[in-house]
C-alpha cells in the first residue's frame, strides 16, 4: 500500500523514537543525556548487561555497538513486534492518534509533486537573495543595516527582497521553464479570476522558512511600506507548508538546543535573528499564529522545558496566558514550560541592543515556572474581599487543575497552588504607630493564665492531627461523600505535614476514582502509587481511628458521611477559633496581662461550646463558630479588660 506524501514525516514528527524504544528497554541514567537527546540502554536484540544500545532522539535513529542492529522507529517496531511495514505504521499511528490514510494509488505522484514544489521554493529563494543586492533593494539594505544586521547574518538567514513589482518573480520562474500551475500551487503567485497570475510577495523583505530537514517550504515577508495592509505576510498553506506544524529556525535551533540544553521560543523572525546574533542559537518562533499542540510537541522534542520569551506588552502577556491552557493537559513528568516576560514595551531585539546579551541571559535564568504564571493570571488585578470572590477564584483554579491529565503533576500543581493561596489569604498583622514610625506589635510575656493556655494549645495540636486523620479516613472510606464536600475539603486547614501530603493526593485523585465501581479501593490504589505508601493504613496507625465504629471497613456509608461532616465542621471551627485568639493577642499587646488572660479564658470556653461532638446537630456548629467570632469582637469593642469607674 502506498501512503500519501508527508504522512511518514508527520508520523515521525509526532512520535519521539525514545518514546517508542522506551517501552522495550530501561535507560541507563548514568550514561544517557536526555538534554542532548542521547540515550543508552542494554540492547533488546541480544542478551547483554552493559548499555551498548544507543538512541539518537534528534536524528531519530538507533544503533547497537554490540550486534550492529540499526534503524528508525518503524524499523524498531517491525523487529520487536515481528510485524510488517504497514502493521508497524498502524501501531505507531494509533499511538500518535493519527488515522492511517486509505489506499492512495496516486501517492507516488503526490510525492513527486512535493519534490517539484520544493524546487520552485528554492528557485524563489535564490531570486529574492539576488534582488537584495540590486538597486531596487537599496531601501531594504538600509533598513536591515539600521536594524543591526551585518552581511554574515543576512547570508546565514538567507534574507532577501521581493521587488515592488506585480510579476517580477513570475517572469523569473516562467523564464526558467517552470509551469504556471507549479508556481501557483507553491503559493508564490496568486491566480485571479481572470488575467495573468501575480506575485504574492511585493515590496517586502523576505525570510525563507525551512523545515527540520532543511527544505525551503515557505516564506515570510515584512512590508517596506508603513501603510501596507499587513506588516508581515506568510506563505499560504500548501502541500509543503503547514504553519501549525512548523517553526522558524527549526533545524539549526534543534542542534544548538542539544548543546545548550535549552530552547528559547520568541515571537517573530527578527526576535530569533537578534537572539542568534547575541549567541542564543537555540531560538525558534511560531509563524504568525498562536502556538499549537503540534508546535509544542516539536519544542519538547528539542528541549524538555522550553523558555517562552514574549514581548512585554499586552499582546505578549495575552499569548502567554493562552498558552497555559493549551499546555496544561499535555504536561508530562519532565516536560513543562517556563516563561520569560520581557520589560514592558521591549522585545528581545530591543533588550539586547539596550543592555546586551548578559541582560537577556539574566532574564532567561529567572524565567518563571508555569504554575506561577497560572496563579498570577487568576489573581492579577482582582480583589478577594468577599467569600463569593474567593469561591470564584477557587472554581477557576479547580477548572484549570482538572485539565492536567497526569495525576502526579496534578498533585504537585494542587499543592503549589494551595501554598500560594494560603500565603495570599494569610491573616495580616496590623502595625501600630510608635516613635520612629509604624512597627509590628510585640507580644508581652505571657502571664500564668496565658501559659496555661499555651500548654492546652500544645495538646490541641495532637487533637487537630487526630481530627485531620479522621476527616481523611472518612473521605477514603466514602469518596462520594467527600466529593459532595469538595469545596469544604479544599478550604480545610491541614496542619500536620503527613496529613497535608495525604490531603493533596486525595484532592488530586478523588474525581478519577469515582468513575470506578469500587471508588474507595480505586482511590486508595491511586493515592498509594503517588505517595509510595497506603494512605489508609498510615491513618489507621492512630489507635482512636482503629476503634472508631464509623471508620471500619464495613461501616454504613451514611454514618461515614455524618462522621466526615461532624469532624470537618469541628476542625474548621477549632482552627478558626485559634486564629481569633491569635489575633486577639496581637490586638491586646499593650494591655494588662489580667485582661488578656480573662479574654483568652472566655474565648476558650466559647470554642469548647463550638466544638462539642453532636453528630445529629453538627449542622449548628458553623453557627456556633459565627457566634464565637461575634462574641470575641464584642469583647474588643467593649474593652472589657479596662476597669470601669465606679
Amino acid at each position: 500500500m502506498s501512503l500519501p506524501p508527508g504522512f511518514l514525516d508527520d508520523l515521525k514528527t509526532r512520535l519521539s523514537i525514545t518514546q517508542v524504544v522506551g517501552r522495550k528497554v530501561t535507560w541507563d541514567q548514568r550514561k544517557s543525556n536526555p538534554g542532548k537527546g542521547d540515550y543508552w540502554a542494554p540492547c533488546p536484540f541480544h542478551a547483554e548487561k552493559t548499555a551498548s544500545f544507543h538512541v539518537d532522539d534528534r536524528k531519530g535513529f538507533y544503533y547497537c555497538f554490540g550486534c550492529h542492529a540499526k534503524g528508525d522507529a518503524l524499523g524498531f517496531v517491525k523487529e520487536t513486534e515481528n510485524v510488517g511495514f504497514m502493521e508497524a505504521v498502524e501501531i505507531l499511528a494509533r499511538e500518535a492518534g493519527m488515522p492511517v490514510p486509505k489506499r492512495d494509488p496516486k501517492a507516488q505522484q503526490k510525492a513527486d509533486r512535493r519534490t517539484i514544489l520544493a524546487e520552485v521554493m528554492e528557485q524563489s529563494a535564490q531570486f529574492f537573495r539576488l534582488q537584495l543586492q540590486t538597486a531596487q533593494g537599496a531601501g531594504a539594505r538600509d533598513y536591515l543595516q539600521r536594524r543591526g544586521l551585518p552581511e554574515n547574518t543576512l547570508n546565514r538567514f538567507e534574507i532577501g527582497f521581493a521587488p515592488d513589482s506585480r510579476n517580477a518573480l513570475w517572469q523569473h520562474l516562467t523564464g526558467k521553464g517552470i509551469p504556471a500551475a507549479d508556481i501557483v500551487e507553491s503559493g508564490m503567485a496568486i491566480k485571479p479570476d481572470s488575467g495573468t497570475p501575480y506575485d504574492r510577495f511585493r515590496g517586502r523583505i523576505i525570510f525563507p522558512i525551512r523545515d527540520a530537514r532543511g527544505r525551503c517550504i515557505a516564506f515570510g515577508g515584512r512590508a517596506m511600506d508603513p501603510n501596507a495592509r499587513a506588516k508581515y505576510l506568510n506563505s499560504p498553506e500548501t502541500p509543503l507548508f503547514d504553519k501549525g506544524r512548523s517553526l522558524y529556525h527549526h533545524g539549526p535551533a534543534r542542534e544548538a538546543a542539544g548543546k545548550a540544553q535549552s530552547l528559547i521560543v520568541a515571537e517573530g523572525y527578527m526576535d530569533v535573528i537578534a537572539l542568534t546574533q547575541a549567541g542564543f542559537d537555540h531560538a525558534v518562533a511560531p509563524l504568525g499564529t498562536a502556538i499549537t499542540t503540534d508546535q509544542l510537541q516539536l519544542m519538547w522534542r528539542m528541549c524538555p522545558e522550553p523558555i517562552i520569551a514574549l514581548d512585554g506588552d499586552t499582546a505578549g502577556l495575552r499569548a502567554a496566558l493562552r498558552l497555559i491552557d493549551l499546555a496544561l493537559p499535555m504536561l508530562e513528568a519532565g516536560k513543562s514550560l517556563r516563561f520569560c516576560i520581557l520589560p514592558e514595551g521591549q522585545d528581545p531585539d530591543d533588550l539586547i541592543k539596550a543592555a546586551g546579551a548578559p541582560a537577556m541571559q539574566k532574564l532567561l535564568d529567572t524565567a518563571q515556572p508555569m504554575v506561577t504564571l497560572l496563579w498570577q493570571r487568576e489573581i492579577e488585578g482582582r480583589n478577594f474581599d468577599s467569600p463569593e470572590r474567593r469561591a470564584a477564584l477557587d472554581a477557576n483554579l479547580r477548572t484549570a487543575l482538572k485539565s492536567i491529565k497526569d495525576p502526579s503533576i496534578r498533585t504537585h500543581y494542587t499543592a503549589a497552588i494551595k501554598e500560594l493561596r494560603a500565603a495570599l489569604f494569610a491573616p495580616k498583622r496590623q502595625k501600630t504607630w510608635q516613635p520612629g514610625g509604624w512597627k509590628k506589635p510585640q507580644k508581652l510575656p505571657p502571664s500564668a493564665g496565658a501559659k496555661a493556655s499555651l500548654i492546652a494549645q500544645q495538646s490541641g495540636n495532637l487533637t487537630a492531627r487526630l481530627r485531620e486523620a479522621m476527616i481523611l479516613a472518612a473521605c477514603i472510606r466514602n469518596p462520594v461523600a467527600a466529593e459532595h464536600r469538595e469545596s469544604a475539603l479544599e478550604r480545610c486547614p491541614i496542619t500536620a505535614p503527613d496529613m497535608a501530603e495525604i490531603h493533596h493526593a486525595l484532592l488530586a485523585f478523588l474525581h478519577s476514582a469515582l468513575s470506578d465501581p469500587d471508588a474507595s479501593a480505586s482511590l486508595i490504589d491511586k493515592m498509594a502509587q503517588s505517595l509510595g505508601y497506603d494512605p489508609l493504613e498510615h491513618l489507621m496507625t492512630l489507635p482512636p481511628l482503629r476503634i472508631h465504629p464509623h471508620l471500619r471497613t464495613n461501616a454504613e456509608p451514611e454514618l461515614i458521611a455524618l462522621t466526615l461532616q461532624e469532624e470537618l465542621t469541628k476542625h474548621t471551627a477549632n482552627i478558626g477559633a485559634e486564629q481569633e485568639l491569635a489575633e486577639a493577642e496581637h490586638d491586646l499587646d499593650d494591655l494588662a496581662n489580667e485582661g488578656l488572660t480573662w479574654r483568652i479564658q472566655q474565648a476558650t470556653k466559647a470554642r469548647a461550646e463550638a466544638t462539642k461532638a453532636q453528630i445529629k446537630g453538627s449542622a449548628n456548629t458553623s453557627e456556633n463558630r459565627e457566634n464565637l467570632s461575634q462574641h470575641l469582637q464584642k469583647l474588643i469593642d467593649d474593652q472589657i479588660w479596662v476597669k470601669k469607674k465606679q
